[in-house]
Formats: structure tokens, sequence, C-alpha cells
């Protein structure tokens, strides 16, 4: 085992060159990814290149000559083919040659463009689904593919020339010119919990190259992926407190022919764009048809973690806990801490709450959650959200501030206490995260103030407003809304990672909250005969908190040995691998958390990992027992022995 002073020393080192928000985001790619790119040469000097099958088309049918001249000539006479004689292989090349000219007018005249892109969607969407042709549909045909393919690369073509001209926006109808007539087009949410008002603008998927995430979650079908990208109006939903700034999401846009009407003007038609939201809908009926939606879930998210704001706040939440704890929920003013969701509050699915620890924020969380969500069974069921508190301060004190955040949360989501699935939460905490998570769950008694005093806390003399807070720290109840608790890489015994160098630079680098250090001042002064132990009154940063010698920690692991019945514990702990010299100098723990402190007896399971502090939450095998934890957790809901069996119970190294 290396001494503490090096273990520091080598974390330290780890967490400056990976911090939880560096390297995580999009880059802009110089060309849109496109899989037409290649098949009709979209980017080559002389212009895209006519398939060869739709080149024999136009031969077959003494249209040849047209292809040289005005497009919608061309397209004029083969829509006259097609409804003397309709065949899919007709409107097949229809669609081709209309995106076709659409991309060589794109520039010169994107109003003629647009009209070229729509009428090259419709006639994909044509061959695709028309009944007509469903004796002869061949999906393992190339042309089938390539049909679905333009589909989607022709209406992405058209919503950038919509969006580029300030437009796109649910509720708005837009007018387009073919050779059968004259669309109307509405844009319109479908499966969705966002409202119309909350879509500030969109970005494409396709424009953006993922960096940071190891696993980029994507499924193929039709329709075209879309970043969203949020903003707040006036009368929105109490939930929406509990979104972050400039939150981006995913979202599918899939443009659906609307059947004529009997008696209609069949030169005017009608077509609904419909927004889905791909977490919620991965299939869509057309007919008797099941259709595959395309989505992206990673890109939207990596767009979001670009977002400068989100830079910088595990240091801020370290170094200055009173900057950082200034904006409470609840407040007026924008919100800091507390809650947060990246999708709408949906009743009837469980909240899995993650919980960042020391030096960290919930972006240290972006990999098992782009992991988790890309399962539809668990998206069926659960709703992430994450908490995020100020890392600085004594992690009781964070922990006190999650009951009240989570107490209020309640109330704003189901002010009447109706909804079910509030009442089966699960905590996932990380490291200093995990002692937070458990803390919600412990019934104090009066075990912690017995550490400081024999006397009644009623004799504590003082500031009424601090005498409230006090109380708080030490006599709660645990959360009923909490069934289970997640640690991982948590020092349930404390940390030798908390020793007189870390402790002697945090207490000169942290600058705490001044209510803080004021009261606990004015306290001791006050009640000097009351105190018979001081030690856990004068710890003030989360680094002293930590230390093996702090008192909290046999209290704590006493108190939860009497945790409520509803409640179940597991944990997952990191060993680092023997090789290279940090694996000899850490051997036994994780770089920051010995085993012997990581490992506890109380638990329904217990996994070892083999990874070091700082990725143990991301490991392949972390994200799979998270999945499998929550599996479980819906079977014993629904009262069935486990679905996914296995013994996640690991022997002690």
């Amino acid at each position: 085992m290396a001494t503490p002073l090096v273990v520091v020393v080598l974390v330290l080192s780890v967490a400056a060159g990976s911090g939880c928000a560096s390297g995580r985001g999009v880059t802009l790619r110089a060309v849109p990814r496109s899989p037409l790119a290649e098949t009709f040469q979209l980017t080559a000097r002389e212009g895209p290149r006519v398939s060869d099958r739709a080149l024999q088309l136009a031969r077959v049918h003494d249209l040849a000559e047209y292809l040289r001249g005005d497009p919608r000539v061309l397209l004029a006479h083969l829509q006259e083919e097609i409804d003397r004689e309709p065949t899919a292989e007709k409107v097949y090349a229809f669609a081709e040659l209309s995106f076709l000219a659409a991309k060589h007018l794109e520039r010169r005249n994107p109003e003629i463009a647009l009209d070229l892109y729509g009428a090259s969607v419709l006639k994909s969407y044509e061959y695709l689904f028309d009944e007509r042709f469903a004796a002869g549909r061949n999906p393992y045909d190339p042309q089938f593919r390539l049909a679905c393919d333009l589909y989607n690369g022709a209406l992405e073509s058209a919503l950038r020339l919509v969006a580029g001209d300030g437009g796109l926006q649910p509720g708005e109808t837009y007018t387009i010119e073919t050779t059968a007539g004259r669309w109307d087009i509405t844009c319109t949410l479908r499966g969705t919990g966002w409202r119309t008002e909350e879509f500030e603008r969109f970005e494409f998927v396709s424009d953006y190259e993922v960096r940071g995430l190891k696993n980029h979650y994507q499924t193929y079908g039709l329709g075209v992926p879309l970043i969203a990208v949020r903003r707040n109006f006036p009368g929105e939903p109490r939930a929406a407190a509990y979104y972050p700034p400039e939150l981006s999401f995913p979202v599918t846009a899939f443009l659906r022919p609307v059947p004529p009407r009997a008696g209609g003007d069949p030169a005017r038609r009608a077509a609904v764009l419909e927004l889905y939201d791909p977490l919620e809908t991965t299939y869509l009926a057309i007919g008797d048809r099941r259709v595959p939606l395309e989505s992206d879930l990673s890109t939207p998210l990596a767009f979001f973690l670009a977002n400068p704001q989100m830079g910088h706040i595990n240091t801020l939440g370290l170094l200055n806990p009173e900057s950082f704890d200034a904006l409470r929920p609840g407040r007026d003013e924008a919100r800091i801490t507390g809650l947060y969701m990246v999708q709408p509050y949906q009743p009837g699915k469980i909240p899995v709450i993650f919980v960042h620890g020391l030096w960290s924020s919930p972006m240290t969380w972006m990999e098992m959650f782009n992991d988790l969500r890309s399962s539809p069974e668990i998206r069926e069921h659960y709703q992430f959200w994450f908490y995020l508190y100020p890392t600085g301060q004594p992690f009781w004190i964070s922990a006190t501030q999650m009951r009240r955040d989570l107490v209020e949360a309640r109330e704003v989501l189901d002010p009447t206490g109706r909804e079910p699935a509030l009442d089966q939460m699960v905590l996932v905490g990380h490291s200093m995260g995990g002692l937070v998570s458990r803390w919600q769950t412990l019934h104090s008694r009066d075990d912690f103030w017995r550490v400081v005093s024999d006397r009644p806390f009623h004799e504590v003399r003082g500031d009424e407003a601090f005498r409230r807070e006090l109380a708080e720290l030490f006599f709660f109840e645990p959360n009923p809304s909490v069934r289970r608790v997640v640690t991982i890489g948590t020092p349930h015994r404390g940390s030798p990672f908390s020793n007189q160098a870390t402790q002697w630079l945090s207490a000169r680098l942290i600058t705490l909250p001044k209510w803080l250090v004021q009261g606990k001042g004015t306290l001791l002064a006050e009640n000097r005969d009351l105190i018979r132990d001081d030690r856990l009154l004068r710890i003030e940063t989360s680094i002293e908190s930590l230390s093996p010698r702090s008192p909290v920690f046999p209290v704590m692991l006493s108190a939860a040995e009497r945790r409520p019945a509803w409640v179940t514990y597991h944990n997952i702990v990191g060993i680092v691998p023997g090789q290279g010299v940090f694996g000899r100098l850490a051997a036994g723990t994780d770089g920051v958390v010995e085993a012997s402190s990581a490992q506890v007896d109380d638990v329904a399971s217990e996994l070892i990992v083999p990874a070091d502090h700082m990725s143990v939450h991301s490991h392949p095998r972390a994200v799979l027992e998270i999945r499998r934890i929550l599996l479980e957790h819906l079977d014993d809901l629904r009262g069935l022995p486990p679905s996914h069996p296995h013994d996640r119970t690991a022997a002690r190294p």
C-alpha cells in the first residue's frame, strides 16, 4: 500500500487530467454525415451521379434527353408516366431524380430546392408504403434500402432549408409545390412530454462527431435525428425548475402524408411533420407495418456536455461552497444546486438519482447514464435524475440539504402524494456521494448528538436559526420514498486520502460558508459546559469529514444496521489491477479508498470491479450491475423471482 501522500499525488494528477466535463462533447464535422454522399457522389466536382437503374428507366421511357435540361420538366414527364401506369420503379426514380435536382439547385435557388426535396420525401414514402406496390416490395433489394436513405436524406435536406430560414417550429405549417400538386405540411409533436413552447431551436445530429462518450447509441430506420435545445417560457410547469440551462435532448422528425379526403381537391394535399421523443417512441405504425424510428441518443447528450457552463462546476463546488450554494431550489434566482432532470418529469416511472462524489458534478455520470438509458426495458420503467451539491463542505451537511431537496421535489411534482413510483426511488452514489445517499435512509435517534454531548439538545444556547440548522444535522428520520441505495467506491470507514497533508491544503483552498464558520464558533463559545467532544463540530471541510478518524463513521455504520425494512443496500468496490507502478502502489485499494473501507456487510449484493476510483462507476461491469439491480427492483415490485439471476457477491480479496 502506498503512503497516503503518494496516493494523493497520483489521484490528484489523474483528476486534474481527466476532469468530469473535460474532453466530452462534440466537434463540428466539415461535411455532414450522409449515407447518400458516396452513393451519388454528392461532393464530386462534376456534380451528383444518377444511379444506373434510374438512368435505365429514363432511357426505357424515352426521357433521357431531359436529364440535361430543367429537372422540373423531366419530373413532370415522369409524373405523367406514373399517373398512366404506376410502378414502384418509376416512383423510386422520381424520388432519386428529385433529390439530385434539389441538391444541384440548393445554393442557387433554395425555394425550388425545398419543393424538390419535399417531393423526394413524399415519393420515397410512396415507394415504401403504397399498398399498390405491396405484392412486389422486396426489402432485400438494394433499391429498397436506398429508398429509405433517400427518405431520410431528402427530409433532412428539406429541414435544413426550413430551419435555416428561421422555421421548423412545432405548430407551424409550410407549403411546397410538387408535380403532383401543392402540399401543406404541419409540424406537430407526437409521443413526447416536451411542450411546443419549450423548443428553442434544432441542430442536426449529422453535423457533429461525439467526443468523450465511449459508446454511441443509435437505432436505424426512418426519420431524421435532431438535437432540440430547450428554452424557458412564461407559465412553464413547476417541474421545469429542475431542468439545467441550455438543456438539449433527442428528437426524431418523420414526415407522414395525410390520406386524401373523399371529394377533396386532388391537387391540394396535406402531410404532417411529426416530432418524436425517441426515448419514448421507437416504432411507428404505418398501415399494418411496424416501422423502426431512426434515432441518436448519444449525440444530443454530448452536445449538452459541450456547454461551457458545465465546465467548472466541480471545482467551484469544492473550493467555494458558499458561492456554489448561494442559489438554492425554491428561490427566485436561477438554481445551481439540487436535483436536475434531463427529460420531462414522467409520472409512473421510478426515479433513479445519481449522486456524485468529491470534486465532481453530475457530468461524472454521463457514461453510465448514456449506457443505461439505451436499454428500452430500463427506459420504460425508470427516469434518471441527478443531484448536484457543493463538495467542499462536510458530507453530512450535503446529506441534510439533499433530504430537504427530496422533500421539496415531492411537493412540487406530486403535492397530493398519489404517485406511487416516487415511493420506489433508487439512489446511486459514487465515492462521497455514496455517504450522502446512505444518509437518506438512516434514523439518527440521538446517536450522532451523543458524539458531541451527553446533555439534551434543547439545552443548547445560541442563535435560534443556527440551532434549527444544527438540529437538522443531528436529528433526522429515513426518507420513506428511498427503497434502494447503491454505493460505488464509497469510503464507508473513511479514506487515507484525508490526511494531514490534504487537510492542511484543503483548509487553505476551500472557502467555507460564513454561516457555518461563524455559527460553529459562537456555538462552541456559548456552550462549553455542554460540549463533551468537539471533534465533530470542528470538522469544516469535506476532506476532514472523510478522515478514518472522524467520529461520524462508527455511528453511521451502527445506524445503517437499523435501516428500515423497506431499504435494500448494494455495493460496488473498485480495486486497482496490480500491473504497473500505480497498481503496485495502490494494491488493495482503488487508489483513494481501501477495500476494508469500501466493503460493508449489510448489503444484498457486492461486486468487485477492476478499476480505479475515478473510473469505477463508468466501468462496463459496474454499469451492468446497476442494470441488474434496477431489473431486480422491478421484479420485487411485481412480486416475481429475479428475471436476471446472477451471483454478484464477490469474495473478499
